[in-house]
């Protein structure tokens, strides 16, 4: 793994400028086709890195595809997927729920009162970011009888468009967590820097890294921080370079979006990008 901008596959460029144009999967063979790439492009990253390509897990992210073409991705293998808007996602829950083996991942910004949806349907969240927001999954969780793997999201890019602990916050936070039995806490979680400079995208990666090794230290026992979630189409190379274990990749698979990543990560951090 790299421990600096100039090791091993610092040279690896974005895929930003593919941004808008991946095409769109639309038959099982192009799901297999575009899942086999970025499956290749993982193992080179990893092969760049000194990893095992085991060591990193593929999220398909799914969001704005419809029924059909999902229902395309699941018979091409995809079997768990991730969504960032609760209104959006419900839908589809509500429509494959025939697709027992079909899991979800939710990956946007959470408000409270859609806790309860999180809390019945989705197997994983993966933008934790507040007190209130925990308490609020614990306690709907509780009433499920059921617990939830978490990972702590983290906003190491410092936009004020980013939702996400400031880095420096992230220790008292996890400090807190045991407080919540039933959040299973297992990684960490970034949207690194939009630029097609990817000295600045990695220096994201970077940050999200060394914070969890220093956390490590000292972490409360039962909290897990082996994972880290960053990275997307348009930079999971250089995430799995920087020790990535879970990259969310969705236009590299589905195909260009209609709608401006604005819609996903708005500039307003006020506003509810998982409503």
């Amino acid at each position: 793994m790299n421990q600096d901008t100039q090791g091993p596959g610092s040279d690896t460029q974005t895929q930003h400028d593919q941004h808008g144009r991946w095409p769109k999967a639309e038959s099982v063979e192009d799901f297999r086709r575009n899942l086999a790439t970025v499956h290749g492009r993982i193992a080179a990253a990893c092969e760049r890195a000194g990893r095992d390509p085991a060591s990193v897990r593929l999220l398909p992210v799914s969001k704005t595809v419809e029924e059909a073409r999902i229902r395309l991705a699941y018979a091409a293998g995809c079997r768990y997927l991730g969504e960032n808007k609760l209104q959006e996602v419900s839908r589809k829950w509500d429509a494959m729920a025939d697709l027992t083996d079909l899991k979800w991942s939710v990956i946007g910004h959470l408000q409270t009162n859609k806790a309860k949806l999180v809390a019945r349907y989705a197997a994983e969240f993966q933008a934790l970011d507040s007190l209130r927001v925990a308490e609020a999954l614990d306690r709907r969780l509780q009433a499920e009888g059921r617990a939830l793997d978490v990972f702590v999201q983290v906003n190491t890019s410092g936009e004020a468009s980013k939702y996400g602990l400031h880095p420096d916050e992230t220790a008292a936070f996890l400090r807190q967590m045991p407080s919540f039995p039933a959040l299973r806490v297992r990684g960490l979680m970034t949207l690194a820097v939009f630029s097609a400079e990817a000295a600045r995208v990695r220096e994201c990666f970077i940050l999200l890294r060394s914070l969890r090794d220093r956390l490590r230290q000292d972490c409360p026992a039962g909290i897990g921080l082996d994972d880290l979630s960053m990275g997307m189409s348009g930079d999971y190379e250089i995430a799995i370079e920087e020790g990535a274990t879970v990259v969310r990749v969705g236009q590299a698979i589905f195909g260009a979006r209609n709608t401006p990543d604005s819609y996903y990560w708005p500039t307003d951090p006020g506003a509810d990008s998982a409503a």
